[in-house]
């Protein structure tokens, strides 16, 4: 079994993927700036080492890299790198030693979709600072890979749902008061005709791709793989089947973007923007092919179990829920 040392364990993905590891005999050191605790008990955490370090601290100051290489992991997994300035200096800390890096990287890489589901060998549009460097560092990574032999594999979240945290909404932001306007079967308004679509997944089946990711390393080094639910929902589909769930008929109304985010919230209304700007639908075909990794929750799935957690924690009303 291997020392795996994970740079941000107690988030979304990791509260789901630091029990796997502990499970499955890897010794665990999480990374952490010891701000957040995992969504979800499990005893495995008291079986994995905390190592309390401020990334952006380190980073400036240009010790982040030798004080993670000193952890001496055989496997690194990089859950918050999001500049290429920070990756380049992980990996060349880490060359010789790490035997595999996995990069979190996302579907924002693409920006739009040349095709639908996009499947990874389709060319990156990023737009937005976030899209463009993630873009930067898959790249990165990717290329160090082939011309260097460094062992790196990255992964490209959807919109990540679980119990704990609001889901993206139907109408493409997180204020939960969209999902309570649906449980109490009043009208709500989407953008556009509602065809834009999201595309989400579980932390726990990002947590097994990572597993399996770890398991098919011969096969993940030097690739990326998409990281979805089986398909993604446009805007009214969601919509509607959220609206059924509570146990109403949907109550729809569709106005041009710019009209439809008067009045709107601006955090909320560019939330919207910049997810149905890129309207992600993506396959899952590599991962199945090459790894034999297949989601366990679809969209909805996903997403009713972590409404029934807002439900459960007084935030979300219960409406009439299935």
């Amino acid at each position: 079994m291997a020392r795996v040392v994970i740079i941000g364990g107690s988030g979304h993905v990791g509260t789901y993927l630091v029990p796997l590891l502990v499970e499955a005999g890897h010794s665990v050191v999480n990374v952490t700036r010891g701000q957040r605790a995992p969504y979800q008990p499990n005893s495995a955490w008291t079986k994995v080492a905390t190592v309390v370090l401020d990334r952006d601290a380190a980073e400036a100051d240009g010790s982040f890299g030798a004080q993670l290489a000193k952890l001496g992991g055989d496997i690194v997994i990089d859950m918050i790198c999001f500049t290429l300035d920070s990756a380049q200096h992980l990996v060349e800390a880490l060359r010789g030693s790490v035997q595999h890096f996995i990069h979190c990287g996302t579907v924002w890489v693409y920006g739009h979709n040349t095709a639908v589901p996009a499947t990874e060998d389709q060319p990156h549009n990023p737009f937005g600072e976030y899209g463009t460097q993630k873009a930067a560092i898959e790249s990165y990574l990717l290329g160090e890979a082939r011309r260097a032999g460094f062992p790196a594999t990255v992964f490209r979240p959807g919109h990540i749902v679980g119990p704990g945290w609001a889901p993206l909404n139907p109408a493409g932001h997180f204020n939960i008061a969209a999902f309570n306007t649906i449980a109490r079967g009043e009208p709500l308004a989407l953008p556009n005709f509602g065809q834009e679509t999201v595309h989400h997944v579980h932390a726990s089946d990002l947590a097994r791709l990572v597993m399996a990711i770890i398991a098919g390393r011969s096969t993940a080094v030097g690739e990326a793989f998409n990281a979805v639910s089986p398909q993604a929902v446009n805007l009214r589909g969601y919509a509607e089947a959220m609206y059924r769930w509570f146990g109403h008929e949907p109550q729809l109304s569709f106005l041009p973007f710019d009209e439809w985010k008067r009045g709107l919230d601006a955090k909320d209304a560019e939330a919207t923007r910049e997810h149905i700007a890129r309207s992600p639908s993506h396959s899952m075909a590599k991962a199945q092919r090459l790894l034999g990794f297949a989601p366990r929750y679809s969209s909805l799935e996903a997403v009713q179990e972590a409404v029934r957690w807002l439900i459960a924690d007084g935030r979300v009303e219960a409406g009439n829920v299935r």
